[in-house]
């Protein structure tokens, strides 16, 4: 049977199942919100396969993405995260995590969830891209560019309009995948 086509950058074990199974798949969970958003921020300046490979330590070192238990983190966790090799080690990401966890509580609070927060910024409904190769598809839109700038008001930090648009594409908030692959029509909730 001959291999399905896909997006161009799916093309390792990892990234071919991070492809086919969750990126682009609208996500309404919480938590799953949270994970991404760190993960990609996590991602500033490195590959996503480095991040993938990373993604279970990851899950491990920030009590599985639960933001009310990273709230609490203090300086002594911090410090321990610091030494974990399964992690980035950069000090400014790892207490942006704790930062934003406190943020998306504050979110949680306001609009009843981080989910029904996020997606108004699609009017509640997934962009679908027409795409034809890799390069066309952005870096950023204005729709990344209008959740940057309001979670940044709100205290977020690693946020740029570039890591919110891959955190987009990777939550179903935009379907991105090029014309020709075998997830353009295919995507389902999860």
């Amino acid at each position: 049977m001959a291999e399905p086509t896909r997006c161009g950058w799916a093309t390792t074990p990892l990234s071919i199942a991070h492809h086919d199974d969750e990126w682009g798949v609208p996500v309404h969970d919480d938590r799953v919100h949270f994970e991404i958003l760190t993960l990609e921020g996590a991602q500033a300046g490195l590959s996503w396969e480095t991040i993938l490979r990373k993604r279970d330590a990851y899950r491990k070192a920030f009590a599985e993405f639960d933001p009310t238990r990273i709230a609490r983190f203090t300086p002594a966790r911090i410090e321990r995260l610091m030494l974990d090799a399964g992690i980035v080690r950069n000090r400014r990401k790892i207490e942006s995590t704790v930062a934003n966890a406190k943020a998306f509580l504050a979110v949680q609070k306001e609009c009843g969830s981080f989910d029904a927060y996020v997606w108004r910024f699609v009017n509640g409904s997934p962009l679908t891209n027409r795409r034809k190769t890799l390069k066309d598809v952005p870096a950023r839109t204005p729709e990344s560019d209008a959740l940057s700038r309001d979670l940044s008001k709100r205290g977020f930090t690693f946020v740029g309009s570039t890591i919110c648009y891959a955190f987009m594409q990777t939550v179903g908030l935009v379907d991105d995948h090029v014309d020709d692959c075998f997830r353009k029509t295919n995507t389902r909730k999860i």
